[in-house]
């Protein structure tokens, strides 16, 4: 990689080598990278808690009981009390970055309200927690055979199962994975 090449838009991929618990067999949206670092939210490690518990806490009453029961997920080490949505479409919430015409992150309690109302986006992921990379911390780590990395695809992101996502994320990639060997710079 060179000092150009950013991965905002995103998926990192967890190798099979990489068993830390947050990251093992994960895949990770990578929301902002930049010479200063990464940051990314990892979109298939449900938290085994449902949106009615955020909301609950919140003090938000959701008007559909399906609303309630979508699932939050762990985006990452850092910050679990934080909320994140990735949605799509973008929509016009106090706080939220566009990282690509069809996918946006959002984090103000707005889209919540309206998420718990019914007018919220189209397709979401909400999650609490994210994850950080310092200063060329995400490029060593790519280069120690950590991550595998492809462009973001809306399909894997929203539409597949959480448990679909890692193997579908690879298959972007055309990877087979049981033929990935874990060292590095050998045929």
């Amino acid at each position: 990689m060179t000092t150009t090449t950013f991965l905002s838009n995103h998926f990192l991929i967890a190798m099979p080598t990489l068993t830390d618990p947050y990251f093992a067999q994960g895949v990770t949206y990578i929301c902002e990278h930049n010479a200063n670092g990464a940051i990314g939210i990892v979109i298939n490690h449900p938290l085994g808690i449902n949106l009615s518990e955020v909301l609950s806490q919140l003090e938000i009453t959701a008007v559909k009981s399906e609303i309630n029961e979508l699932p939050v997920l762990c985006g990452g080490p850092v910050h679990p009390e934080r909320g994140f949505v990735i949605h799509t479409p973008c929509g016009k919430w106090r706080s939220s970055l566009e990282m690509s015409k069809e996918v946006s992150v959002t984090t103000s309690r707005d889209i919540l309200q309206a998420i718990a109302q019914n007018e919220g986006p189209e397709e979401m992921i909400v999650s609490l927690g994210y994850s950080n990379w310092n200063a060329g911390q995400l490029e060593q780590e790519i280069i120690d055979n950590f991550w595998l990395f492809c462009p973001a695809d809306t399909n894997v992101l929203f539409r597949l199962p959480f448990e679909k996502r890692w193997q579908a994320a690879l298959d972007l990639l055309g990877i087979n994975i049981s033929q990935l060997s874990s060292d590095i710079g050998h045929a």
